[in-house]
This record gives structure tokens, sequence and C-alpha cells, in this order.
């Protein structure tokens, strides 16, 4: 059997869009900078500082892809607030030739409201069979992971690890790689240094220069957390310090 994916291949402009550059959200530097971003078959991570443009871009990519902005399946479209970025008319997805059988928006600022309307319409079967309420932030999440997420599916992750406790990114990374190996593709957006561990995966950095591919061991999630691991007592000394500030 061969592979099915990528089920999304890159993201560009349109070249027919007519964008302000001085107007949100393309003022911001990695969407105004935005030429393509080709995405890894498998897993690919946005990372970068809260305002870099992660999220509005993963929010562009799902309205773009028939999500609504709030996350969930294609079949949950409601919207609590008008804040929806307009980005997604902007671009123009590229596609593969096949489509995924299964998909999936997660958006942890959202995944509230997205519990709560599946309570409301008792679509819970897929869920593990109980209210996504009915745990905590974190097993809900690993309910969409075990239970919701079936394979040969396009999923995007809105920072997933503000659910999750270490250990449970850990059992994240696990599931990940077993839908990888079920013909999945992930587009994930994160702070989290151990998901971007993922082996092979592609990570594009958001900063002030626009967008670029880097490695692991070049972010600054991977360098702040081993240096402050390694030498967190002159960290924290510092870090507290009245008179001084790290390094």
């Amino acid at each position: 059997m061969f592979a099915k994916k990528p089920y999304l291949l890159r993201a560009m402009y349109r070249p027919d869009a007519a964008i302000d550059f001085a107007a949100y959200p393309y003022n911001i530097p990695a969407v105004r900078e935005l030429e393509q971003i080709e995405f890894h078959p498998d897993v690919t991570f946005f990372v970068g500082e809260n305002g870099a443009g992660k999220s509005t871009i993963m929010e562009a990519l799902a309205v773009g892809l028939g999500y609504g902005a709030e996350g969930g399946t294609k079949n949950v479209q409601f919207q609590t607030t008008e804040s929806i970025s307009p980005l997604h008319a902007s671009l123009r997805l590229a596609r593969g030739p096949h489509r995924p059988k299964d998909g999936y928006f997660l958006r942890a600022e959202s995944f509230f409201n997205v519990a709560t309307y599946m309570d409301e319409v008792g679509y819970l079967d897929s869920y593990g069979g109980r209210s996504l309420h009915a745990g905590s932030h974190g097993e809900a999440f690993m309910a969409l992971l075990v239970h919701k997420f079936r394979g040969q599916g396009l999923y995007l992750l809105d920072e997933p690890e503000a659910a999750l406790s270490p250990t449970r990114q850990l059992a994240a990374l696990r599931a990940i790689h077993q839908l990888v190996k079920e013909d999945s593709q992930f587009i994930i957006a994160t702070h989290s240094p151990i998901l971007l561990a993922y082996p092979g995966a592609k990570i594009i950095q958001f900063d002030e220069t626009g967008v670029s591919e880097v490695k692991y061991e070049e972010t600054r999630h991977y360098a702040i957390t081993r240096d402050f691991l390694n030498h967190y007592p002159r960290r924290l000394e510092q870090l507290l310090s009245d008179d001084e500030s790290p390094d």
C-alpha cells in the first residue's frame, strides 16, 4: 500500500490577492514576509515567540481548509467571536492528489467552546463516550489523540502542550507517531521542546525577519530549556536579582 500523504503540500499568497501590508495581520513580520511554506509529509512545527504569527497562520490554514476558526472537525461550525483574521482569503493552499479521510483543528484557546458544543449536540461516541468536560484539559486532549483521530488524517494543532504535563507530552509524542505511521500528517504550533524533538520533523521559525526553517537544536525553545536545566541555580539567581539580568 503506497502512502497517500502529504495532503497539504504548501501555502503561499494568491497572486491576485489585494493585500494592505500596513494592516493587521499582514503587518506581522512573519506574515508580511511569507512567500511559501512547504509542509513535511509527516510533521511540520511552527515555532516563535508569542505574537510572531504562528496561530494567525494556523487559523488561516484551518479556515482555508474548511474548518471553523475555533476548532473541531469540519462539521463543527460555530463562532463565539468576530475576530477572525482575513488572511485565509489571501492564501492559496496546494493540496496533494489524495484527500485525507480524517481531520481536526485543535485550538487550545477555544477548545473549551468546542467541548461545550459537543455536549450540546450529544456527539461524544468518537471522544471516548464521555464529555470532554468530564476530565482535565489534558485528559480531553488525549481523548482526541487516542479516540477521535482515526488515522489517514490531516491534523492541525495550535499549542496542544497548553493542556499537557511533561509526561503527557511524551505520551502525545507516541500517539502522534502512531498516527503518522497510519498515514497522517500533522501541522503543529508549539512552544514545547519535548514535542519539537519529534524525529525528522520540519521546524519553521517565525520571527521579526520572517519565516525560515531551523534545526531542533537551533530553536530558542531548546537552547533556553537546556541552558536553564543545566545551570538553573545560576539562572534563578540572575532572574531574581534586583540588579542583574540573565546573560
